[in-house]
C-alpha cells in the first residue's frame, strides 16, 4: 500500500531535500504577446481590410478586448486572431460602400462586396494558417511566394535537396487548401 502524500515542508529521512519538477509553461504577459505579435497581427489586419490606418484601430480594439478579459483566455495568441478577423469581417460589413470605391477606382472595375468580403477573408486566412506554421515552413513558402525564388535557390538557402524543397512546398500548400476547405473558404474569392 502506497503512503498519502504529506504537506509537510521537511523532506522524510534519506530522500534529497529539494526535488526537481518540470514547472509548466507560464502564460506570458500581455506586453509579451504585445510585443512579440504586433507586427504580424497588423500585417494580418492590414491583408483583411486593406488599409493601415483602419488595420491598426482594429488591432488596437483587438488588444484592449483581450486586455479586459485576459483572465479568462486561455490561449490569448489563438483569441486575438480569431477577434481580430471578427472585428475585421465587422468592419467590411459596416463600410463595404467606402472599401469599394477605393479599392475599384474607374467605373466598370467594381466587385460585388460580398466578393470583396470573401477575398479579403480568403488572404487573412491564409496569413493566420501561415502564421501557425513551423518557422522553418514559414521560411519555405516565404522564399517561394515572397521572395520568389526557384527551387534551387532555396536549396542553396536552406541546405534542403531540390527533391525535398519541392515536396515540402508541395505538401505544405495542400495543408493550407484543405485548412483553406476546412475553414469554408474555396477558392480565389474566399
Amino acid at each position: 500500500m502506497t503512503e498519502p502524500l504529506t504537506s509537510s515542508s521537511e523532506p522524510e529521512p534519506g530522500t534529497p531535500a529539494a526535488v526537481a519538477f518540470p514547472v509548466p509553461a507560464v502564460k506570458e504577459t500581455l506586453v509579451e504577446l504585445f510585443e512579440s505579435e504586433e507586427s504580424a497581427v497588423l500585417g494580418f489586419a492590414i491583408g483583411l481590410v486593406g488599409r493601415r490606418a483602419v488595420a491598426e484601430e482594429l488591432v488596437q480594439e483587438a488588444f484592449l478586448r483581450l486586455h479586459q478579459l485576459w483572465g479568462q483566455v486561455e490561449n490569448p495568441r489563438a483569441w486575438l486572431y480569431r477577434s481580430l478577423r471578427n472585428l475585421a469581417i465587422n468592419h467590411l460589413r459596416d463600410h463595404s460602400r467606402e472599401t469599394m470605391v477605393e479599392e475599384h477606382e474607374g467605373p466598370g472595375n467594381e466587385q460585388p462586396p460580398d466578393e470583396a468580403l470573401g477575398r479579403l477573408e480568403a488572404v487573412g486566412m491564409v496569413r493566420l494558417l501561415i502564421a501557425e506554421l513551423a518557422p522553418e515552413d514559414q521560411d519555405l513558402i516565404r522564399l517561394k511566394y515572397h521572395d520568389d525564388l526557384k527551387y534551387q535557390e532555396i536549396s542553396r538557402k536552406t541546405g534542403l535537396s531540390v527533391s525535398n524543397v519541392g515536396y515540402k512546398l508541395h505538401h505544405l500548400l495542400k495543408g493550407l487548401a484543405d485548412a483553406l476547405r476546412h475553414a469554408g473558404i474555396d477558392g480565389s474569392q474566399g
